[in-house]
This record gives structure tokens, C-alpha cells and sequence, in this order.
């Protein structure tokens, strides 16, 4: 770290009151984006889509489980990959503390992967994750709402990920998805998200912000290059600044590197 400015209690405490005002603002404006982002409009989903979980074939309506609200996290692990997305699985293990509290606000929160249900269920054990993970090998669930894509797209160079065309190092990508189940049954997406709109989902990143080297990413060749599967971490939890990417075992293609 850069030597940092050193102060008494009373400089520093008015520093402190000066940038708290700041943070009530922050506060004040998230909080009415988010009551914007509630008043966005929704589309009804007509199509059927079918999942392959623990309980054998399911569509998106029984996913919802008995709730009427239904967070689907979009996490990174094609069909031929030996393992989940580094940067998913990060996300991943803060899921397990928070599905039993969304459940109790009539919220369902799951993950879904193309990958077929053994691969996700192998390393599902493997990290010893609990949470719900479902597989959408064979359906187009992925593809509609824009986190696969084809070796053709893949070959023209760019995709159409977070609502625009561009580049995209991965034919798998990161987002979650919101829907909603009436009382008559009718499904409706109501918001997605991707890239950097995800950031509000790592909590790990949450406390990093709050430390004085913060995310400390800058010096890296990619965003979140530092992590690692929570399993594969060394002793140390040394940093290697100089490792170039490595894509998931098994793919042609890179995780996700938190552009955007």
C-alpha cells in the first residue's frame, strides 16, 4: 500500500462524518432505484421450459416450489466442463446462508447450469454446497435469456450479453433472473441481470469494499483472477499476479471476467 495520511481522532472523526452523509445519500438513491426496478414491466413466459433436478423433471412453474417469487441464478458450467465457474462458485457459496431466510419472504433461490445433473451434482458434493442446482441441458432456457451461446455466435465474435452486442470470452456467462407466479398460475420475468450487475450478489466483495486495500484487483490480468474454488485455495492464500487466465477444464472457452 501507498503510505496513507495519518491523522488525530477528532480530524479524523470529522472525515468520517463528512463521508457518512455521502453514504446516506448512496443509500437513498439504491434504495429508489430499487423501487424503480419493481415498477418495471414484465413479460408472461408462454414457453415451457423442463429441468432435470433432484426430484426428477421439473418446469419453471414447479421450480417456484410453493412460493410465488423466483430468483434463478445463472451460473457458469457447460456441458463439457469438469467443474463449475470460479467466479460463479464465489458467488455460489453465499447461497446457502441466504436461501432459508429468502424462503421465509416467499422467495425461492436456485441455480441453473447446462451441464448435465451428475456433473452439477459431483461437484455440487465436492464443495459441499445444500442449495437447489437444476440442469437445463436439452432446453432453450439458457439461450432465451441470453447466458449460452452457439459455436456460430461464438465465431462471429460477438454476442448479445448484457443487452447489447459484444464480445464475450465464454459460450457460458454469469446473470440471475427474476420471475413471479400469480394466483392463477401464469409466470412472468420480471428483471435480469448480468456482468457487474451481479456485484450486488458477492458479498465477499461487500466486505473487501469496506478494507483498506479494498478489492485490490487492479494490478491483476483479469477481474477476479485472484479467486480460486473455496477447495483450492493453498496455505498461504497467496495471490499470483502473473497467472494468466485458465478456462474450466474440459471447455474451449473462459470464465467470466466481470467486464461491463
Amino acid at each position: 500500500m501507498q503510505p496513507h495520511k495519518v491523522v488525530s481522532e477528532k480530524e479524523w472523526l470529522v472525515a468520517r462524518k463528512a463521508h457518512l452523509a455521502k453514504e446516506k445519500e448512496f443509500t437513498r438513491v439504491r434504495d429508489e432505484l430499487s423501487r424503480q426496478r419493481r415498477e418495471l414491466p414484465w413479460v408472461k413466459v408462454d414457453k415451457t421450459y423442463v429441468f432435470d433436478g433432484p426430484r426428477g423433471k421439473e418446469t419453471l412453474t414447479e421450480l417456484f416450489d410453493g412460493r410465488s417469487q423466483l430468483l434463478v441464478y445463472h451460473f457458469m458450467f457447460g456441458p463439457d466442463w469438469e467443474e463449475g465457474c470460479k467466479s460463479c462458485s464465489l458467488l455460489a457459496d453465499h447461497f446457502d446462508g441466504a436461501a432459508v431466510h429468502l424462503a421465509h419472504r416467499d422467495v425461492t433461490l436456485l441455480a441453473v447450469s447446462r451441464a448435465p445433473l451428475p456433473q452439477i451434482e459431483a461437484f455440487k458434493r465436492r464443495v459441499g454446497w445444500r442449495f437447489k442446482w437444476v440442469s437445463s441441458f436439452g432446453s432453450d432456457f439458457n439461450r432465451d435469456y441470453h447466458v449460452s451461446f452457439s459455436k456460430d455466435e461464438m465465431a462471429q465474435g460477438k454476442v448479445s450479453y448484457n443487452y447489447a452486442s459484444s464480445e464475450f470470452p465464454s459460450e457460458e456467462a454469469p446473470g440471475a433472473s427474476v420471475f413471479y407466479k400469480d394466483a392463477g398460475g401464469d409466470v412472468f420475468h420480471t428483471y435480469s441481470a448480468y456482468a457487474r450487475g451481479l456485484d450486488i450478489l458477492v458479498g465477499a466483495y461487500n466486505y473487501l469494499d469496506l478494507v483498506p486495500k479494498g478489492r485490490d484487483e487492479d494490478a491483476l490480468p483479469f477481474t477476479m483472477a485472484w479467486v480460486r474454488h473455496h477447495d483450492r485455495y493453498d496455505d498461504g492464500h497467496g495471490v499470483e499476479r502473473t497467472e494468466p487466465h485458465q478456462p474450466p477444464a474440459s471447455s474451449e472457452s473462459a470464465c467470466c471476467a466481470g467486464k461491463g
